[in-house]
């Protein structure tokens, strides 16, 4: 992480399916929409939305990651508007072991991959001598 990093947990650049169910703070169930992950760590996501979401309430969540259903809940943190969309932070605040298990395998594969990628790519520069 940068020095300017505010994040406590890796985040990782993913592109995934989910639907998501707005709950007011009330407890009432609003809106049921889909939208798609941006980015995933163990206890958030940025996702990508048509819809606003409100930043009060909560959210319940499940998102499609490779052959798995993962069931969340959480809480908008900071949403902003770009292209159209909407980009929301999502603190997880509720997710089940055997969900936080699929969770934790994702981003330790995806970043044991990206660990990889940037071995392969992390070789010595060599500059051409002027003659």
């Amino acid at each position: 992480m940068t020095p300017a990093e505010k994040r406590k947990f890796l985040r990782l650049d993913a592109l995934h399916l989910l639907d998501f169910l707005i709950i007011d703070e009330a407890g009432n169930q609003c809106e049921y929409s889909m939208g798609r992950t941006l980015d995933v760590s163990i206890n958030g996501i940025m996702m990508e939305t048509v819809e606003e979401i409100p930043m009060k309430g909560s959210l319940l969540i499940t998102l499609g990651i490779e052959d798995n259903l993962v069931d969340v809940s959480g809480f908008p943190i900071h949403t902003t508007k770009a292209n159209n969309r909407h980009i929301s932070g999502i603190e997880f605040n509720e997710v089940a072991r055997e969900n936080r298990a699929v969770l934790r395998s994702y981003v330790d594969e995806f970043q044991t991959r990206k660990d990889a990628l940037l071995r392969k790519n992390d070789f010595p520069q060599t500059q051409a001598k002027v003659v």
